[in-house]
């Protein structure tokens, strides 16, 4: 049997993130792989509960204190190098988000592992591989870990967050482990505004860019989104412009986005914000740029005004609506 692969179990406010799924669902393809127990842990308070929805794991270590809800990478990677010690474990899976960002890097070098971030893809054929996501998109590269020991940061959105999800209940280790005083605490959360949508769980939307050229036109898109049972999204550009918020930016400083229908209007295609819907099932494009960028990756294109098309495209689909 191999040292055992430990996932770093992310939550917020007491909810366990889809990342952490994700990162369970690989973790258990690579224990059957390897032959290896698969574990998880839980930095932070009341952590009963978020324990139990981790049936995945086949144990989950507990390690209660306050101080580590939201804990600063040097906390967090030490406890997670003690527990690495104490449980022999060789292969350690962490989030690259907002939460975990940090961590994976500080525990590399604490341990002397090899750190791979960005990871979008892991296989095994004798040696661990790992596909890296880097320069925004641009290069994706082949990382071997030929001992299948090592940190990995595994990049949101690209394992099922389902094939981490169990009823099954999972056995809880409670641990007492030393935990260093820092000069980075968690003080509070500041909640975004409230009654915007969330994007990353809308099954169609329809993304606006630069070509709608105003803020009126954005109207034009909600018409058609309503219509399409979907909602609204944006390129950097329209949303530095102000004319839609933070929380509808799509791309590598916005939101990662993966629908069943992603209509992209007016959009060139640039790479950051590619890289934040590459993963949606169908995308259709709307350009007036032949050239465009959006083009060499949509499913479907179309070579004309995004402004003509949209509101002929909106009473076509509410007529065909009303017909049924």
């Amino acid at each position: 049997m191999s040292d055992a692969i430990l996932v770093l179990a992310e939550h917020l406010r007491g909810e366990i993130s889809e990342i952490t799924y994700a990162m369970l669902g690989a973790g258990r393809n690579l224990a059957k792989a390897l032959n290896a127990p698969l574990y998880a842990v839980l930095l932070g308070s009341d952590l009963a509960p978020l324990a139990a929805r981790l049936g995945a794991a086949d144990k989950v270590f507990l390690v209660e204190n306050p101080q580590l809800n939201l804990a600063s990478a040097g906390t967090a990677a030490a406890l997670l190098k003690e527990l690495m010690a104490q449980q022999q474990v060789g292969l350690v899976l962490v989030g690259g988000t907002n939460v975990s960002m940090g961590i994976g890097s500080v525990l590399s070098v604490r341990t002397g592992l090899p750190f791979v971030n960005f990871c979008k893809k892991i296989s095994w054929d004798g040696a661990l591989t790992c596909t890296s996501q880097l320069f925004g998109g641009k290069i994706l590269a082949d990382v071997k870990l030929t001992d299948g020991r090592g940190v990995i940061s595994i990049y949101p959105g690209s394992f099922p967050a389902e094939a981490g999800k169990s009823e099954a209940a999972p056995t809880t280790v409670k641990l007492e482990l030393p935990v260093a005083a820092s000069t980075v605490l968690f003080k509070r959360y500041i909640e975004p505004e409230a009654g915007d949508i969330d994007i990353t769980k809308q099954n169609v939307l329809v993304a606006v860019g630069r070509g709608i050229q105003s803020q009126a036109n954005v109207a034009l898109a909600e018409e058609l989104a309503q219509a399409l049972g979907g909602a609204v999204c944006a390129s950097r550009p329209v949303i530095d412009q102000g004319w839609l918020p933070l929380s509808r930016q799509v791309g590598k400083s916005g939101m990662t986005v993966k629908p069943r229908l992603y209509l992209a209007l007016g959009i060139s295609g640039a790479p950051e914000h590619w890289e934040g819907m590459q993963g949606s099932q169908l995308i259709i494009a709307v350009n007036t740029d032949p050239k465009a960028p959006i083009f060499d990756g949509a499913h479907y294109g179309v070579c004309g005004d995004a402004l003509e098309l949209v509101p002929a495209l909106a009473e076509k689909i509410k007529a065909k609506k009303g017909a049924a």
